[in-house]
């Protein structure tokens, strides 16, 4: 999935401590490396875990202008395609071994889900910290094509060379809060049409 921006006031800092709270017990162990403007959290198996294979996943945060931009990694497949093989192979040799393999199979299937689940603690987080996908305040100005002034939103004409501003405006992608402008018809970061 294509990086995402969570514009307002949150720092990457309070997006980690939610991943940390979330995914550090049961089967997963969390880290955190790194600390000010760039944070990176690793998901991964527990090395005591008691069912199910292992994965491993990377969350990216950076802070950056009035936000924060999160990135998550590929996540390790190996482990769960070896669980799952390993219950195919049961089932197929003896379909009641599909009893015994009941918690590896709700493990698995947890695993599988878990970039899913990351990306909905990170918007629910950030969600209930004010964020979302607009603009800030600061953020959001036209910038003179002519003379590079910044002007305040609604300005049709620029403050200081009285250029017309036209269609400079910027916007922000619906579905992942990257900045556009009204020219473009797609998203340059996630591919999704614009409105």
């Amino acid at each position: 999935m294509p990086q995402q921006i969570y514009h307002g006031n949150l720092r990457n800092y309070d997006l980690a401590q939610a991943l940390l709270a979330q995914f550090g017990r049961g089967n997963l162990r969390v880290q955190q490396f790194g600390a000010g403007d760039s944070i990176i959290v690793q998901i991964a198996t527990s090395q005591f875990a008691s069912s199910g294979g292992t994965t491993a996943l990377n969350v990216s945060l950076q802070n950056v202008a009035d936000g924060v931009a999160v990135e998550i990694g590929k996540q390790a497949w190996l482990g769960i395609a070896a669980s799952l093989g390993v219950t195919t192979l049961s089932a197929l040799r003896n379909p009641f071994s599909l009893i015994n393999r009941l918690d590896d199979i709700a493990q698995d299937i947890e695993y599988v889900q878990l970039s899913e689940n990351v990306w909905h603690v990170i918007d629910s987080t950030a969600r209930a910290l004010g964020s979302g996908f607009e603009l800030s305040e600061r953020l959001n100005r036209y910038i003179c094509d002519f003379c590079t002034t910044p002007n305040p939103t609604g300005e049709p004409n620029c403050i200081a060379c009285g250029a017309p501003l036209g269609d400079i405006q910027p916007l922000t992608c619906k579905k992942c809060g990257y900045i556009v402008f009204k020219r473009e018809t797609t998203c340059t970061n996630c591919s999704s049409p614009l409105l």
